[in-house]
C-alpha cells in the first residue's frame, strides 16, 4: 500500500486498519530519517498541516456524536469544513477512523517535535546582516543566500504583502530568484557592491532594503536553508516599525 498521508488515508480505514498502521509507521520513519540528515521540507510543513487537519476531523466527530447518527458527506480542506449526512453508511466505520487518528496523533506529534528541533538548530546556525543603510520602507527589497550545492550565491527579490479572510490577516512573502552568482564571482564581490549593482540594474527600487544570509554549515539549499531563511526574513520584516 502506497500512502501520501492524505486525509483519505486516515478516513478510509475499514479492513486495512493494521496495514495502515504499518504504512504510517514506515512513512514517519522515512521523514524522521530525513530530519536526521537536516532535510526539513516538505516533510515538516506537511506534518504540521496534517496534525491540524486530523484534530479538526476529531472535533467534527464530537459534534456528530452530540447530534445523533450521521455520516461524512464531504471534507473541504480549503475552507476547513466537514459536512455530514444522516444515517451512517455500512462501509464507513467512524469508530475505526477515530481510533486510527487518535493512535496516530502522538506519533505524528513526536515526528513534528523532532523536525522542530532540527529547524531550531538550522535557525541558530543562520545569521543575517543588513546591507547598507536600511530605508524606512522594507516591504520590498533583496536578500542574498549562499547555495552550498553549487558554491555560489543566489540573489532574490522579495515582496511582503497582506491577505485576509473573515477572521484574520496574514503576511505572505513572495520571492523571485533574479540572479545566480557563480562560485568565483560570489567570492569576488561583497554584499554592498552586489547591492549597488542591483540598484543600477533595477531602477524601480532606488534604495532597497537588503539582507545577506550566512551559515557556517552546508545545509541543503531547497529542503532546508532557503525555507528557514524565508521564515527568518518574515520575522525580521514584521518587527520593522512600518508594520501595520
Amino acid at each position: 500500500m502506497q500512502a501520501d498521508l492524505s486525509i483519505e488515508f486516515f478516513t478510509q480505514v475499514n479492513e486495512d486498519y493494521e496495514k495502515r498502521q504499518y504504512v504510517l509507521l514506515g512513512n514517519l520513519q522515512k521523514m524522521r530519517q530525513a530530519f536526521q540528515r537536516n532535510l526539513l521540507y516538505p516533510h515538516l510543513g506537511r506534518l504540521i498541516e496534517l496534525r491540524a487537519q486530523l484534530q479538526q476531523i476529531l472535533d467534527g466527530f464530537t459534534s456528530l456524536d452530540n447530534s445523533g447518527p450521521k455520516r461524512i458527506r464531504s471534507i473541504n480542506l480549503a475552507e476547513k469544513h466537514i459536512a455530514f449526512e444522516s444515517v451512517l453508511p455500512e462501509k464507513l466505520d467512524l469508530s475505526a477512523v477515530k481510533d486510527f487518528i487518535r493512535w496516530a496523533q502522538p506519533l505524528i506529534h513526536e515526528a513534528i517535535q523532532e523536525g522542530i528541533s532540527i529547524y531550531e538548530f538550522v535557525d541558530e546556525n543562520l545569521s543575517v546582516d543588513q546591507v547598507g543603510i536600511q530605508p524606512a520602507y522594507t516591504d520590498e527589497g533583496y536578500f542574498f543566500m549562499p547555495d552550498f550545492d553549487t558554491g555560489g550565491l543566489n540573489l532574490y527579490r522579495y515582496e511582503l504583502s497582506i491577505f485576509s479572510n473573515a477572521r484574520e490577516r496574514y503576511r505572505t512573502l513572495k520571492t523571485t530568484l533574479i540572479k545566480k552568482l557563480g562560485q568565483g564571482l560570489a567570492a569576488q564581490e561583497d554584499p554592498s557592491s552586489i547591492k549597488l549593482r542591483l540598484i543600477r540594474e533595477y531602477r524601480d527600487l532606488p534604495n532597497p532594503a537588503t539582507y545577506a544570509f550566512h551559515s557556517p554549515i552546508a545545509f541543503d539549499f531547497q529542503k532546508t536553508l532557503f525555507p528557514v531563511a524565508r521564515r527568518r526574513l518574515i520575522r525580521i520584516l514584521n518587527e520593522k516599525p512600518n508594520r501595520v
